[in-house]
């Protein structure tokens, strides 16, 4: 929550600080999103095997939620779209490194019959920081009249207390002593990863395809006229709807096929695109990040249990690794195309596109046997 809180300041105001104070090209933010957004998932492989490998995860993600907080002073004095880029990288990076390792920690400690909850819980706690962060933004946006630049110092105060959270509250649990020493991503350890896991790698990656970075939301309000103090309300009531659905989407899917529930988050997210490309009129962007936020609630967590379900207990930390390495790549692809399509063909072309992918991502798994 604390990590979001920090993020989620500068990431709601960055596409207009690009825009509108740097001159960057709404391609250029596609390609700055995609970039920083791959880089996570390719790290993740090897903090999650790493964190296999030596039977420790606590300190893995000190690391990585270390490496976090440090990239935020950098936004501040940011020049030039490339310093931007670097930052974010950074920034990424260090998600990179905490976040396999935190999920296969979440697992290691909660009944496999109550994972859906619990990862239910750890994404509302991570949206109440992500709206809770551009709702700072707005009011020091009207305090400070739209100094980016002190704003984005700010965001150091909420990412060191995360480090310090993690590194004096949480308790590494036992592992068990087979699985420490031993190389996780050896072919005879890969093996171990069933089909159906894999099957679930290939479904994040489709879906990842259809959901693009949530810059775009912010532009699309912006191009809607929106003051830009008050932009980063969009990201608030996208996070608000997905934190007051991410608990309860998560114990249903202790109950309910994840499958089915897989496809009604894709029907909502097509929803989402397809009213986002008809308006950018305020009415109609809040309606449509109202629905985007209902199906990462749905779908996030659900991602998560998939995973953890269909690993071995061992390889947890490696099977969440290229889970994201996939997933990464997708988004990689998926935000460099929208920017693209926004900048040549208009905002539209971009919504119209994901919820294209949508449709399409739904009916390969209507289309997959029980």
């Amino acid at each position: 929550m604390l990590m979001d809180i920090a993020s989620e300041i500068v990431h709601s105001l960055l596409p207009m600080f690009l825009v509108s104070s740097l001159g960057a090209s709404v391609a250029t933010v596609g390609l700055i999103e995609g970039i920083a957004e791959a880089a996570a998932p390719i790290v993740k492989i090897f903090s999650g095997s790493l964190s296999d490998y030596l039977g420790n995860r606590k300190w893995l993600a000190v690391a990585g939620y270390a490496l976090g907080a440090a990239s935020k002073p950098v936004f501040a004095i940011a020049a030039s779209a490339n310093v931007v880029l670097a930052a974010r990288f950074v920034d990424r990076i260090g998600k990179g490194i905490r976040g396999a390792p935190r999920d296969a920690l979440v697992a290691d400690i909660t009944p496999a019959e109550q994972r859906g909850a619990a990862f239910g819980l750890r994404q509302s706690l991570d949206t109440v920081g992500a709206f809770t962060g551009p709702l700072i933004a707005v009011a020091l946006m009207f305090l400070w009249a739209d100094d980016y630049r002190r704003i984005f110092r700010v965001a150091v105060i909420p990412g060191a207390l995360a480090v310090l959270l993690l590194a004096l509250g949480v308790k590494e649990p036992g592992h068990a002593a087979a699985s420490r020493g031993i190389n996780p991503i050896r072919r005879s350890s890969l093996r171990q990863l069933s089909g159906a896991y894999w099957w679930v790698v290939g479904i994040g990656a489709v879906f990842t395809l259809a959901r693009f970075s949530e810059a775009f939301l912010v532009l699309r309000a912006m191009g809607g006229g929106l003051a830009p103090a008050l932009v980063p309300l969009v990201m608030v009531a996208m996070n608000l709807v997905y934190t007051l659905s991410a608990y309860p989407f998560g114990k249903l899917a202790d109950r309910m096929s994840h499958m089915r529930l897989l496809v009604i988050g894709l029907g909502f997210l097509a929803l989402a695109d397809l009213v986002l490309a008809q308006s950018g009129a305020l009415p109609a962007v809040l309606l449509g990040v109202g629905l985007w936020g209902l199906h990462m609630g749905m779908t996030q967590g659900l991602l998560a249990v998939m995973v953890a379900h269909a690993a071995p207990p061992a390889l947890k930390g490696t099977a969440f690794g290229f889970f994201n390495l996939v997933s990464g790549v997708a988004m990689l692809l998926a935000s460099v195309v929208a920017g693209v399509l926004w900048q040549r063909l208009g905002a539209p072309a971009t919504f119209y596109a994901g919820a294209s992918l949508s449709v399409l991502a739904a009916m390969l798994i209507l289309g997959r046997r029980p």
